[in-house]
């Protein structure tokens, strides 16, 4: 054994698009290959620096050319283009019947095939803005206007 641990990954789909995230702290000079049919990653992360490797063999085929990545400082953010606009029943090749314990659903992310709207402005990710909002900066301006939320609320009466 390599001594190499899978991370933990967060996926959703839209009809045309993967949203994958590889979760690994402070990850240095990752190795990604993205090909037609899988996703390999390696690299070390967290305050242990452990080793970590995966290799994600796809449902169905992607066009590596035409998707995106970013390195954000906890995470790996993915932006896979589907080769078919169709909804995966599943994100990998060969799932099994057992429980994957490093692959979730991202629901912050997820849309059903019946709720999504071709209008849905999630569908226009932004990656830079998506980190931004991870890491809380960036939320808008706190001190110059004030919320409505912040007036004070009557007692409860008994």
């Amino acid at each position: 054994m390599s001594g190499k641990r899978n991370p933990p990954v967060l996926w959703a789909q839209r009809k045309d698009k993967l949203f994958v995230t590889i979760s690994v702290e402070d990850c240095k000079d990752p190795k990604v290959e993205l090909d037609n049919e899988k996703l390999f990653f390696t690299g070390e992360g967290g305050a242990e620096k452990k080793a970590y490797e995966i290799t994600i063999p796809f449902c169905k085929a992607i066009i590596p050319e035409e998707s995106k990545q970013s390195l954000g400082a906890r995470e790996l953010y993915f932006v896979i283009k589907k080769k078919e606009e169709i909804w995966w029943p599943t994100l990998l090749k060969e799932q099994g019947k057992g429980k994957i314990h490093w692959l979730k659903t991202d629901f912050s992310k997820w849309r059903d095939e019946d709720d999504s709207d071709p209008e849905d402005v999630a569908d226009d990710l932004n990656l830079n803005e998506m980190m931004t909002k991870m890491g809380g900066v960036g939320e808008g301006p706190e001190e110059s206007e004030e919320d409505s939320d912040d007036e004070s609320l009557p007692d409860l009466e008994d």
